[in-house]
C-alpha cells in the first residue's frame, strides 16, 4: 500500500465470532451484514440451533461464500485460541470495564491488524458475553444508542463491520508485530496462577480476582510470542527455585535431627 494512501483494516484478519448465537435467522443475517462490508470469516460457537436452510435463507446468495465457511466450535476458549488479539462487544459499562466506541475501537485494529488475526465477539441476544468470556477479550466495544439500547444481533454485526470498513487515517502507523495468541496468553497465565498461589502471592481461594488485575496489566502491553515465552521461562525459574529451596529445607532438618 503506498504511504500516501490511508491506512486500512485488513479484512483478512478479521473474524466475526457469535458465541452461543439462538437464531439461525440472526447467523444468516450477520453473515450478510458482513459480506456488505467486505469481511468473510465467520466463527459460531456453540449455537442453539443451527438450522443451515434458515441461515441461508436470511443471508442471501450474496453472502453464499462466507457461510459456506463458517467454522463452528462448542466452546468461546477454543475457538478464540488461534487470535492475536480479541475485541468483546458488551452493552454494560462502568465497573472495571474499559470500553471503546466502534470508531475509536476501528482505528485502534488498524495497525494490529497489519500483522495479527483479529476476533470480534458477538454474544448471546438474550444477556450477551458473560464476565468468563469478556476475560479472554483484550479490549472492549460498545455501541452507543438512545434510550432503547437493545440491538438485534445482526444489526450490532453491521455497525461494527462498518466501523471496521470505513476506518482510516492519513498518519502513517508504527510497524506492529505478530502478538501472542490467545492460546499463548491462557498458557502463562495458568502457570503464573499457579506459582503465585504456591509462593502466597494471592488467595487461592478466590485466585481470579487478582488474576483479573494481572490480566489487565499484561493486555496494555500487548505482548509478543518471545515476550510471553520469557515470562514463562521465569516462572518456571521461580518454581524450581521455590522447590529446591522447600527441598533443601527438609534436607538441612533431616541432618540436623541425624545429628542429635
Amino acid at each position: 500500500m503506498p504511504e500516501n494512501m490511508p491506512g486500512r483494516i485488513n479484512p483478512e484478519h478479521i473474524t466475526i465470532v457469535l458465541n452461543q448465537p439462538r437464531y439461525p435467522e440472526n447467523i444468516g443475517s450477520g453473515a450478510r451484514a458482513m459480506r456488505n462490508m467486505g469481511f468473510y470469516n465467520l466463527i459460531v460457537v456453540d449455537p442453539e440451533n443451527f438450522d443451515l436452510e434458515k441461515v441461508e435463507k436470511l443471508s442471501t446468495h450474496a453472502a453464499r461464500d462466507v457461510v459456506e465457511k463458517i467454522q463452528i466450535f462448542d466452546n468461546l476458549q477454543k475457538a478464540l485460541s488461534p487470535f492475536n488479539y480479541v475485541v468483546g462487544t458488551t452493552a454494560r459499562l462502568g465497573g472495571q470495564r474499559q470500553v471503546n466506541s466502534p470508531s475509536v475501537m476501528a482505528e485502534k485494529l488498524i495497525p494490529i491488524s497489519k500483522e495479527n488475526n483479529i476476533a470480534i465477539v458477538f454474544g448471546r441476544e438474550d444477556r450477551g458475553l458473560s464476565n468468563e468470556d469478556i476475560r479472554l477479550c483484550h479490549g472492549l466495544v460498545n455501541i452507543p444508542t438512545a434510550d432503547f439500547s437493545s440491538l438485534n444481533l445482526a444489526q450490532a454485526v453491521m455497525v461494527i463491520c462498518y466501523e471496521l470498513f470505513n476506518a482510516g487515517t492519513k498518519k502513517k502507523h508504527d510497524f506492529n508485530p505478530r502478538l501472542a495468541s490467545c492460546y499463548e496468553l491462557n498458557g502463562m497465565y495458568k502457570d503464573l496462577k499457579d506459582v503465585l498461589i504456591k509462593i502466597s502471592y494471592i488467595n487461592p481461594e478466590n485466585p481470579d480476582y487478582w488474576m483479573n488485575y494481572i490480566r489487565k496489566f499484561f493486555t496494555r502491553m500487548n505482548l509478543r510470542a518471545r515476550e510471553v515465552g520469557i515470562i514463562r521461562g521465569l516462572i518456571r525459574q521461580v518454581n524450581w527455585y521455590g522447590q529446591k529451596m522447600y527441598k533443601d529445607g527438609l534436607d538441612h532438618k533431616k541432618n540436623q535431627e541425624a545429628d542429635l
